[in-house]
């Protein structure tokens, strides 16, 4: 099964939307393998968009990924990374189709409820940069006869 970074960042922590997008990833039938709350430090977020940093935008990121905890997840699925992408939309929530995550909560760029992988590679290395080995759990659901086909996870 493929593992995927979701971060709940602090536009949905402060609007009261962490249940209902873990609601939403439970309901598509994805599996949560790690779930922690967390203070993101500048050393993190520079690592994390370390591909950003020299954007004159980039404090204002940082700002914003500080005002509050986030909520970091390791969610599991067959095609996980392309599942949870599909779901959250585009970044730019007033582009952002409705039904995704961002196209039903978010109105901006920036404040757009959630980060997530944008690749298999990128969701390992995210994992391990918000994850210890032992935070991530593997087990059993009961459910997955009943969201996978024969073959298919």
């Amino acid at each position: 099964m493929e593992k995927t970074l979701v971060l709940l960042k602090p536009s949905c922590v402060q609007r009261h939307l962490i249940g209902e997008v873990l609601h939403r990833f439970e309901r598509r039938g994805l599996r949560i393998a790690g779930l922690k709350m967390m203070q993101l430090s500048d050393e993190i977020l520079r690592e994390h968009y370390a591909h950003l940093v020299d954007k004159p935008f980039f404090p204002s990121l940082a700002a914003s990924m500080q005002a509050s905890p986030v909520v970091a997840l390791a969610i599991e699925g067959v095609d996980a990374v392309q599942v949870v992408r599909t779901m959250t939309g585009v970044t730019n929530g007033r582009l952002a189709a409705p039904g995704t995550i961002r196209g039903d909560y978010s109105m901006s760029n920036q404040q757009n409820i959630v980060h997530a992988s944008d690749s298999v590679e990128n969701a390992a290395i995210e994992l391990r940069r918000f994850f210890l080995p032992e935070e991530i759990f593997d087990y059993e659901s009961g459910a997955r006869a009943f969201i996978y086909g024969d073959g298919e996870g």
